[in-house]
């Protein structure tokens, strides 16, 4: 869902825009040193989490909070990041508890959660201070580990819960299911379960299907799997997946994100809803998604003549 943001311009002192940045990286440092100066000089004020701040150098106008806790982001219209995917992914699980808008700027390597580049920091400032962009909202997914019945763990990811095995010698042997009816099992090196916007993260990189973003779907991909049948299956938004580790297998892992992670037993059931709560994102260019993917991946298009008007 995608909304135009055309409320009046308040008084700047009325206005604030949280920064995460990737302080280990100098050009995030000197990237976060422009939006700042940017901001500020068009009155706009801007606060930072204190552990951030003590490795920019920042004017002592700017707020700082000591926790990256929703509260941290009250009174803020948005939220501006600035660094890799796994930065990106950081400042989208703060957007998400919080409700504020998440705009990206890339300094990694694809950065489709990324907005815009690092040569585009005068347009991201240009853009915030007149309010020049739009929110979408991205599905996210709830995710809620079983053993023996009894739930261990809930989680949430945007792009994916990835069921692993942990030790390299031995496959992860799975039962796969689909709305309480099984589908088939066999042995690989794991399975992710992602949303539209995960398709072009590791469920790519597992083989899966590339979905537009204003699809509404879950995907299941499997890893290496030793099966005839061990296809990529796209399902509805309302569908619930299921993997179902084997009681005579190795222990696996979860990863959400590729950022948190819970050791998963023999037997254990790890359960994939569509999220309660989605993450928006801030949008700053009106380019179909078929455009970021060509740019993204750098496909050849050359020779291209286009429909015939």
């Amino acid at each position: 869902m995608t909304t135009s943001v055309t409320a009046p311009k308040p008084a700047p002192s009325d206005r604030t825009v949280f920064m995460v940045a990737h302080t280990g990286r100098p050009a995030a440092i000197r990237s976060a040193e422009l939006v700042v100066e940017g901001l500020l000089r068009n009155g706009l004020g801007v606060r930072v989490l204190a552990m951030e701040a003590a490795d920019l150098p920042l004017p002592s106008s700017v707020e700082t909070v000591p926790e990256a806790i929703p509260d941290a982001l009250t009174g803020c219209e948005l939220l501006i990041v600035l660094g890799g995917d796994g930065t990106l992914l950081r400042g989208a699980a703060f957007a998400r508890a919080s409700g504020v808008p998440m705009l990206g700027v890339n300094l990694g390597r694809v950065g489709f959660l990324a907005e815009a580049e690092r040569d585009d920091l005068d347009k991201v400032v240009e853009r915030v201070v007149t309010r020049a962009y739009e929110v979408e909202e991205r599905m996210t997914i709830d995710v809620v580990v079983r053993s023996n019945g009894d739930i261990i763990h809930r989680d949430w990811a945007l792009n994916e819960a990835a069921v692993q095995k942990v030790s390299p010698e031995r496959m992860l042997e799975v039962v796969l299911e689909i709305d309480e009816r099984p589908v088939t099992g066999f042995g690989c090196d794991g399975i992710v379960c992602a949303t539209p916007t995960g398709s072009t993260a590791y469920a790519f990189s597992a083989g899966g299907p590339v979905v537009w973003p204003d699809v509404e779907a879950l995907l299941m991909v499997p890893i290496s799997a030793h099966a005839l049948f061990a296809k990529p299956l796209v399902t509805s938004p309302t569908t619930t997946l299921a993997v179902e580790i084997q009681p005579d297998t190795p222990n696996g892992v979860l990863w959400c994100d590729g950022r948190r992670t819970i050791e998963l037993p023999p037997g254990s059931r790890v359960e994939v809803r569509r999220g309660a709560t989605p993450v928006r994102l801030a949008r700053l260019h009106h380019a179909s998604f078929t455009d970021r993917l060509v740019a993204k991946f750098a496909l050849p298009v050359q020779g291209w003549r286009g429909a015939p008007h």
